[in-house]
């Protein structure tokens, strides 16, 4: 207990001194107010030091042009994506997604963090007093989080070109897959393969956000939420799509075998989309992980490869 109150104490310590920075070195004056997740929050407009807590706010913020001083770890590839490497060459981390380091972003004297409700909704209030303090709602609406990210960093016309780059090469691929595929807008199966289950992603998922923004539609449509666990191969009908977009959970023998098991199956060889050798196995980071535009736009990359268009300069 006595442990607990005297970091209580150092932390609190820590982040009043922050407070007595230079005025000049925060602009507390020049300040705008950001409405987000949590309430709203003045932000100086000029940030300086932001850092991140979540893996989309990461991926946004490089694909505004910022480097962020603090970032948490991935949750593979760690400690940093390799897609993100080089922008984040020498960038310090803060712990986890799902439990930062408060001390070590005071150490850092960010001048804004940004953060998810579904992550950090608990330690908002310890956040907002090291420095001003944004959250987006969840991890999975990409669009949202970019927003976001561009209004507190005072980037909105960079925040457009990057989402107007996407939609072009979004109508791009669109316009060339209709033309070869004439059941267009095709069915998707996101299929996350575990070691003991399978996961049907849906519309409240990353990649189902992802998709559903190029144009796919899903099986089970009057699901909400982020999918459905699959725990007996009985179930298999529900996952029925013209193309299966397979992502592995992890390099291990069991996630292998586990797939290996399902598509053995009497059911799974009676789905569409193996019937038609449609099933793709993609890149797990990307797909699941990234949580960001730059994330979605190498999903669109996947699929230009997988359905072998011309791709749009980007």
């Amino acid at each position: 207990m006595q442990v607990n109150r005297v970091r209580k104490w150092a932390f609190l310590l820590a982040a009043l001194l922050l407070s007595v920075v230079p005025v000049d070195q925060v602009m507390a004056s020049e300040t705008k107010t950001i409405i987000h997740a949590m309430g709203s929050s003045e932000v100086p407009k000029k940030v300086l030091r932001v850092v991140t807590l979540f893996q989309g706010a990461t991926d946004s913020v490089v694909a505004l042009g910022v480097t962020p001083v603090g970032v948490v770890d991935s949750w593979a590839q760690q400690p940093t994506y390799e897609y993100l490497r080089d922008a984040l060459k020498g960038v310090a981390h803060v712990g986890l997604e799902t439990q930062p380091n408060l001390e070590a972003i005071v150490a850092l004297k960010p001048d804004l963090i940004i953060g998810t409700k579904s992550r950090h909704e608990k330690i908002y209030h310890q956040l907002s007093q090291i420095a001003p303090t944004v959250m987006a709602e969840d991890v999975y609406d990409f669009k949202t989080t970019l927003d976001l990210t561009a209004e507190a960093l005072n980037k909105p016309e960079k925040g457009k070109q990057v989402w107007d780059d996407f939609q072009q090469r979004i109508t791009n691929f669109r316009n060339v897959i209709k033309k070869r595929e004439a059941n267009w807008p095709l069915t998707a199966a996101i299929l996350n393969i575990r070691a003991d289950h399978l996961r049907l992603y849906l519309n409240q998922s990353f990649p189902g956000v992802v998709l559903k923004e190029i144009g796919f539609k899903f099986p089970l449509p009057n699901e909400n939420g982020w999918g459905v666990k699959l725990k007996t191969k009985e179930a298999l009908p529900s996952v029925n799509a013209d193309v299966f977009f397979v992502i592995l959970h992890s390099n291990d023998a069991a996630v292998r075998q586990n797939y290996d098991a399902w598509r053995a199956h009497p059911l799974w060889k009676m789905l569409t989309a193996p019937k038609k050798q449609q099933v793709y196995e993609v890149d797990n980071v990307a797909w699941l992980l990234s949580g960001g535009i730059l994330g979605a736009e190498k999903i669109l990359d996947q699929l230009y490869q997988i359905y072998n268009l011309p791709q749009v300069d980007h």
